[in-house]
């Protein structure tokens, strides 16, 4: 029998995360986040903050000309090993048990193997913006730069290893507003759905 699986991807600031770890706990299965690091962390010898920033974004804006100047004489790059780590990992969980993933690609890696339902949490640029002040606090950096930079960085990384746009709501089976919703409102009808 296959495992339930709940994906949540988002945009940076739109409460994905606490989303994905309410839905969890309301349906009473596990949530992998942070704990996706750890196991991918495990099997991959990578320390614990390159695979946070390069498990689902890309280094910087020009990552494209990087990921092709960083490969080695086969072709293949460290992210590009990261990748086949964390397809590994996230393959290994929705085989063994029901549970919410959230981000690193995991709608796309269990595509045809789980069933999956797809969401993404998506607010506007105010919302979002005040969300990671509140929860990250304040930079040197404005927050809008700090979301079009993460977004622009996530979406790239997306592309280049789905060959889908990150967003696009076709490739969900739901989009939810979580500056217009609500944490708990969105929590309630993914967990409704599932």
């Amino acid at each position: 029998m296959k495992h339930r699986i709940i994906t949540i991807s988002r945009e940076f600031g739109s409460g994905g995360r606490t989303i994905g770890r309410l839905t969890a706990e309301k349906l009473g299965i596990p949530c992998y986040d942070h704990e996706l690091i750890d196991r991918i962390a495990e099997q991959s010898g990578f320390g614990k903050e390159y695979i946070k920033e390069r498990g689902e974004y890309t280094s910087h804006a020009s990552w494209i000309a990087s990921a092709f100047s960083e490969r080695d004489f086969y072709g293949h790059s460290n992210q590009d090993y990261l990748w086949n780590v964390q397809r590994k990992v996230i393959l290994e969980l929705a085989e063994k048990e029901s549970c919410v993933i959230v981000g690193r690609c995991a709608d796309y890696i269990l595509r045809d193997t789980a069933d999956c339902l797809k969401v993404f949490i998506y607010a506007d640029m105010a919302k979002r913006a005040e969300r990671i002040i509140s929860q990250y606090g304040e930079s040197s950096e404005a927050p809008e730069k700090r979301l079009r930079d993460k977004d622009k960085r996530r979406a790239a990384y997306y592309q280049f290893y789905t060959d889908m746009k990150w967003g696009e709501a076709r490739h969900y089976h739901i989009s939810l507003d979580s500056g217009t919703l609500g944490i708990e409102k969105c929590v309630h009808v993914i967990s409704e759905l599932y």
